[in-house]
């Protein structure tokens, strides 16, 4: 019986492996060609619950009080670079598998009013041999490729860098008041009283194919090290993961990626900063509800509909009693944010009560994604919830993983809808 030529490819993938470059300083971003199966997607149009987030897994209350000084370095990641050899002649023509790479400058950056020099990543692009594939499923894997690598050679333009994802790091830890981070190169010398350097680095881009779908996964790790002992203090590893047909990925040169690229380094920047310092584990349910201004489409209040370019957003809380007992003393305040298909639109911080009206008009004709998350203050210190998000048969979503990325990305897909009606 004859192979099937999907088959032969995915067979191929399985024993190239992995394609990898270094990271910031050694030469890019890390970029992987793999295959392999992913768990099923919720099924569409199940009426998600409400459960409570997985055991909280962020830094130690102790840790956090006792490191309150620290430097931020983006380094090299632990990626290893492989280079894959030829296929035969069924090949059709795409010899790949090399890796190279030339030099290019500094850029001077000042951040927070500390001058660093960050190297720009070396030009990188990624071969990648595909072989006994035909058609159209060829190109279009080809193509994809092509885009990624094009993208991720651009120093500028590139915003998946250690660099970029260590600055948003930077920026997210400037809020938490018993905090004192710096951002600096490697080469910076640290200054004396520092507790502890906080290591980030973008570690693999993996491109997953697997017949007409493709999953982009980006893989990101932070390290604390105490600077005394050089002891690791605590070590988080950061997934985000995205997926969609190849023809939905190559749509409108490549739209969809470009804002992966987006969500995937706003979401690692903000987990590290959470897990690391901002997150408590408080138990609790949290669900959108109807308000004044919006209705609920067919009794299910994760997705409204509103008349007004201002709605008031609001939203049911209960901590469960062994949260309550721990917050108590607390203030309780809200963060809300607002998406459309591609980017934030809307944020208000330390909003009081269980509802918020929206001040700056949103655009008709358009349909959104918000949620909102409780922060708790006691004196000077703040911690924070998670973002309302629902849950659907999968089981619990932290944002980081896609079920299709031209409906709604993955950080934003299980947040409340809202559809704002034409005038």
């Amino acid at each position: 019986m004859p192979t099937d030529p999907i088959d032969k490819f995915q067979g191929w993938l399985r024993k190239v492996g992995k394609i990898l470059g270094g990271g910031l300083y050694s030469g890019g971003i890390a970029a992987t060609l793999s295959a392999g199966a992913l768990a099923l997607a919720a099924e569409e149009g199940s009426n998600p619950e409400v459960v409570a987030p997985p055991a909280s897994t962020h830094m130690s209350e102790e840790l956090r009080s006792a490191i309150t000084k620290i430097v931020i370095l983006p380094i090299n990641g632990d990626a290893q670079e492989a280079v894959t050899g030829t296929y035969g002649q069924k090949t059709l023509g795409m010899a790949g598998g090399a890796a190279k790479g030339s030099g290019i400058g500094n850029i001077p950056v000042e951040v927070g009013h500390v001058p660093i020099n960050i190297p720009i990543p070396l030009l990188r692009e990624i071969g990648m041999l595909v072989g006994g594939i035909t058609g159209t499923a060829q190109r279009q894997v080809q193509e994809l490729r092509d885009r990624l690598t094009e993208d991720l050679s651009d120093a500028v333009e590139q915003p998946l860098t250690n660099s970029a994802l260590a600055t948003d790091v930077f920026w997210e830890l400037k809020n938490v008041n018993s905090l004192d981070p710096k951002l600096f190169a490697v080469t910076t010398p640290i200054p004396e009283g520092t507790d502890a350097i906080l290591y980030v680095s973008i570690d693999e881009l993996t491109l997953n194919v697997q017949n007409k779908e493709a999953i982009i996964t980006t893989v990101a790790t932070a390290r604390l090290e105490r600077l005394s002992d050089r002891t690791t203090l605590y070590r988080k590893e950061v997934k985000y993961e995205d997926r969609d047909t190849l023809r939905n990925w190559l749509r409108d040169d490549s739209a969809l990626w470009h804002q992966y690229r987006v969500f995937a380094r706003h979401y690692i920047g903000r987990e590290i900063s959470a897990e690391l310092y901002e997150r408590v584990a408080t138990p609790a349910t949290l669900v959108p509800v109807p308000s004044d201004t919006i209705k609920s489409i067919k009794k299910n209040n994760w997705q409204g509909r509103s008349e007004s370019p201002t709605p008031t957003l609001a939203w049911q809380f209960e901590l469960s009693e062994e949260a309550a007992s721990a917050a108590a003393g607390a203030e309780i305040l809200w963060d809300v944010e607002i998406y459309d298909a591609s980017r934030p639109v809307y944020s208000a911080q330390r909003v009081s009560g269980l509802q918020h009206t929206v001040m700056t008009p949103l655009e008709p004709c358009k349909t959104y994604r918000w949620s909102v998350r409780p922060s708790y203050h006691k004196g000077s210190e703040r911690r924070n919830g998670w973002w309302m998000r629902a849950v659907s048969a999968a089981g619990f979503n932290n944002g980081n993983v896609g079920r299709a990325v031209s409906e709604a990305h993955a950080y934003i897909q299980d947040f409340a809808s809202l559809e704002v009606k034409c005038r």
